[in-house]
């Protein structure tokens, strides 16, 4: 009877470590869809199913007229339909019918398309209303992420001297965000910043904006980006073990242009299209990472709800929209755990 118990009991382990193993490896397969600027309807969502995404971001923008004025101003009636509090709650319905997963993703948008990482105020003064406003549209979106049960949600984007600048603050808006939020939360760093935030250990995952230059090659191998990607991949492992958190690319992609591995952040530089390119970066950086169990997963930049006008075989932009790396995405996203 000892045998049969002590069998039974390891039997009930191994079979609990398997359910474990495959909760912690299911990754998540998503697509970050652009705000529309008129309604959408269920065909829009068709498209995404068809690439067998499991999950995807919705971005409503707050804007701001610098990156050293405090003022922010969010769901406007001048905003696009998509980036409001009624767009977002639309298009998430939509895919929650779907059974796909969402993450909430509210982000600034600088006037002139200045680069959020560098908003910098002059004054304390200033500092403190952009502490207020920053806090009125998150904790807005927060409230709306838990009514519409979104199963994630994203705090800030890319705010590299904010968050550097004004640990307290943060530190105690995600306390407000978690009074109001009950599900899981991360925070969207760009790719030369994420050892900066102070907060992770508050927060459900690592999230970086994974646009790491890898190489200067017009169109590199999968195997040259493989290797490029070692050393960066081992830092990332590194981080996560020392934080305990599991990594998700909170945006990652490529133009299908030629050196798109070099500055993949940039996306209004004149280069020659290149499909190969794009196909050969977004296979590396799948092979490099979406097995890994300290890895989640990542939300594809970008896709488009008008599918018909989306992309194309010449459109050298981040979307794989009606190219052949839509099905290249198909593939990965069908083979990968």
């Amino acid at each position: 009877m000892k045998i049969y118990n002590t069998l039974f009991f390891f039997i009930v382990i191994v079979l609990f470590s398997c359910h474990a193993q495959e909760k912690r490896t299911s990754s998540i397969h998503g697509i970050s869809f652009v705000a529309s600027n008129k309604k959408v309807t269920s065909e829009n969502i068709e498209p995404v199913l068809n690439i067998h995404a499991n999950w995807v971001t919705l971005m409503p923008f707050g804007f701001m007229p610098s990156e050293n004025e405090p003022s922010l101003r969010f769901n406007t009636d001048w905003q696009w339909w998509g980036e409001t509090a009624n767009g977002v709650r639309t298009t998430s319905d939509y895919f929650k019918d779907k059974k796909i997963k969402r993450m909430l993703k509210p982000q600034l948008w600088i006037k002139g398309g200045f680069f959020t990482g560098h908003m910098k105020m002059t004054t304390e003064k200033d500092w403190l209303a952009l502490e207020k406003n920053y806090e009125d549209f998150i904790l807005f979106y927060a409230e709306l992420a838990q009514t519409s049960h979104f199963e994630l949600f994203c705090i800030g984007t890319e705010l590299n001297y904010f968050v550097s600048e004004r640990p307290e603050f943060w530190m105690q808006l995600i306390s407000k965000i978690k009074k109001i939020y009950k599900r899981k939360i991360t925070y969207a760093a760009n790719w030369d910043s994420y050892q900066n935030p102070q907060f992770w250990s508050q927060l459900d995952y690592i999230g970086i904006d994974a646009y790491f230059p890898l190489t200067d090659v017009k169109t590199p191998s999968i195997d040259e980006l493989l290797v490029a990607w070692n050393p960066i991949k081992k830092e990332l492992e590194n981080f996560s073990k020392k934080n305990q958190k599991s990594i998700i690319f909170t945006e990652y992609g490529y133009r299908s242009i030629d050196h798109c591995a070099k500055e993949p952040w940039i996306s209004d530089t004149k280069e020659n299209f290149n499909m190969l390119a794009q196909k050969n970066a977004l296979s590396a950086i799948y092979g490099t990472f979406w097995k890994e169990p300290w890895f989640h997963g990542g939300f594809l930049w970008k896709w488009f709800d008008e599918y018909s006008k989306a992309g194309g075989k010449t459109n050298t932009g981040f979307t794989v929209q009606n190219k052949s790396t839509e099905k290249t995405i198909k593939e990965l996203f069908s083979s990968q755990p």
